[in-house]
């Protein structure tokens, strides 16, 4: 017996099984899903997404949005996704935000020359500040990846615990969408000497406005 053969057969013996047997199937994954109150998932998700560098606004109703992104949108040009929670808080309406675009090209062009993405999210994580955003024709992931800023917009009823809630509500999200992007923060990347920079594979700047109400 070779040192190879030796190695194989220690491990073998630790583990109970002998050459030639069959592996025994896995136990089914378990997912952890805190029984924790969800009243303080917004809290827990502020915290994160604050130590990751992104802004947090909480407004009380969907009447309160617009006069709260205006300040993120003043002087500036913005493309917003076709998701409905947008247009029932009136972000597609205003002047400088352009909406309801279906064709690849021109919904391309409209991000690459907008300063702000405005976008709605499917879910959120509060245990990594996490936006979950599956693609679909009401949420176009060039919208929250292609402009350097980021605007999320979203009920606050879209905030889980985490990953394994995420995964029991979606336990095969690729039969669901092409793609299910999590963002955790602004874009940020470091070199061979750890510098951190910013907004170098997406956007820089990332805000998360949370309906309360």
């Amino acid at each position: 017996m070779n040192a190879r053969e030796e190695m194989l057969a220690a491990i073998r013996g630790n583990l109970g099984r002998t050459a030639g047997a069959p592996i025994a199937p896995l136990a089914p994954p378990t997912l952890r899903i805190p029984l924790a109150d969800r009243s303080g998932y917004l809290a827990q998700f502020i915290e994160r997404l604050d130590k990751l560098a992104g802004k947090t606004i909480v407004v009380p109703n969907t009447a309160a949005v617009v006069p709260a992104i205006a300040a993120i949108l003043e002087g500036k040009t913005a493309v917003a996704s076709n998701a409905p929670f947008l247009a029932s808080c009136g972000i597609t309406q205003l002047p400088n935000v352009q909406s309801g675009l279906t064709d690849r090209e021109a919904l391309r062009a409209a991000c690459a020359s907008a300063d702000i993405g405005v976008s709605s999210v499917d879910y959120a994580l509060a245990a990594t500040g996490s936006l979950v955003m599956i693609s679909s024709p009401q949420e176009a992931r060039l919208v929250s990846l292609l402009p350097p800023v980021h605007v999320a917009v979203f009920p606050r009823s879209k905030i889980l615990a985490n990953l394994d809630e995420l995964l029991g509500i979606l336990p095969l999200p690729a039969e669901q969408t092409s793609s299910m992007v999590l963002i955790t923060g602004p874009s940020r990347t470091a070199d061979i000497e750890q510098i951190l920079i910013r907004g170098v594979h997406g956007p820089g700047e990332l805000y998360a406005i949370i309906v309360d109400g």
